[in-house]
């Protein structure tokens, strides 16, 4: 899939697999509500770093366009 803009495609990461691993521990032991407010406050926070609102907008419609 072609993405818009300056979207990076490819592994952008220091360390994916220690962001991975942050990740999960982060979710451990949250039932699925928990879970989920989890995933959307990192969203913002992730968004807020970004700030570029073009980039943001390219990444919603990206996302939205992946197969489940």
């Amino acid at each position: 899939m072609k993405l818009p803009g300056s979207l990076k495609t490819t592994l952008n990461f220091q360390d994916a697999d220690a962001f991975y691993e942050q990740l999960l521990d982060a979710h451990q032991g949250l039932n699925r509500d928990q879970s989920e407010l989890l995933n959307a406050r990192l969203i913002l926070l992730l968004a807020n770093q970004v700030g570029d609102a073009e980039i943001l907008r390219g990444c919603v419609d990206a996302a939205a366009k992946l197969p489940a």
